[in-house]
């Protein structure tokens, strides 16, 4: 496998596009929101199903967007999604970070949303990214930190879980704790202006936790996750039908509480 690839992690499972089409440039990009503004050109790298993506040309039009994606299923969802939206100034691609399509300097913002965290060379990644923003643009990353989620009530096979996912993720060539590493990334990467923010998915209502709870209890018994971990040897079907039941107790607790941190960075090329 080059350096630059990894395995995908989550897949495409329906439990994982539930997940995805949830976020919006207002709960996944707020921190990148302020540098935008009518006309400029974006490019969002390993777009999924495009929720952010339509967002984001929003707020541009009539600046022109691309979305780009390894899968090929994924993009035609999201460009039916963007017809139905009527969004003329967006398109996807199926396209790879590594190889654009595009020219050098060819965007006004280079955006990505959980990748660096999924591939074998972020700094590659970010590298890349800069190359397709022209002198003075924008390249902006957001990835969680696994190491960093917390949860209540403390759960034992909640901490069998994260610890699962974090070695099963290394496995696969990506980093799961990436949120603490942009900065470091960006920096290796040769860029000089860069700003470095934080900030949290908090689920604690009832609605919340039985969303949160429910995508993860599918995830960990029903998709590529859960092929990957079998495979591997990294865990049983018994542990992650142990381990998705308990995210079914979570769930149902009234005292239920659980944060995502994410890392973030706004770099100027």
């Amino acid at each position: 496998m080059p350096a630059s690839r990894a395995v995908y992690t989550h897949g495409h499972h329906e439990s994982v596009l539930r997940s995805h089409t949830w976020r919006t440039a207002a709960n996944s990009a707020a921190y990148l929101l302020p540098h935008l503004r009518s006309g400029m050109s974006l490019l969002d790298v390993g777009c999924g199903p495009g929720t952010i993506t339509a967002d984001l040309a929003e707020r541009v039009a009539p600046g022109l967007v691309v979305g780009i994606d390894q899968s090929e299923s994924v993009i035609t969802r999201a460009a039916e999604a963007a017809v139905s939206a009527g969004l003329d100034n967006l398109s996807y691609e199926v396209g790879d970070v590594y190889d654009l399509a595009h020219p050098e300097g060819s965007f006004d913002v280079v955006h990505a949303h959980q990748v660096l965290q999924h591939v074998a060379d972020p700094v590659g990644a970010l590298a890349a990214m800069r190359r397709a923003c022209r002198p003075g643009g924008v390249v902006a990353a957001r990835d969680s930190d696994y190491a960093a989620f917390t949860w209540y009530p403390e759960m034992p096979v909640l901490d069998e879980w994260v610890a699962l996912y974090r070695r099963l993720a290394r496995a696969n060539g990506g980093e799961p704790d990436a949120g603490r590493r942009l900065l470091s990334w960006a920096r290796q990467a040769g860029f000089t202006d860069i700003t470095a923010t934080a900030s949290v998915w908090c689920f604690a209502t009832p609605d919340d936790r039985a969303w949160w709870s429910g995508l993860w209890a599918d995830r960990v018994t029903g998709s590529a996750m859960a092929e990957q971990a079998v495979s591997y040897g990294l865990a049983t079907l018994a542990d992650l039908e142990r381990i998705s039941e308990a995210w079914r107790e979570w769930g149902a607790s009234e005292d239920g509480w659980f944060t995502v941190l994410h890392g973030e960075i706004v770099c100027r090329a």
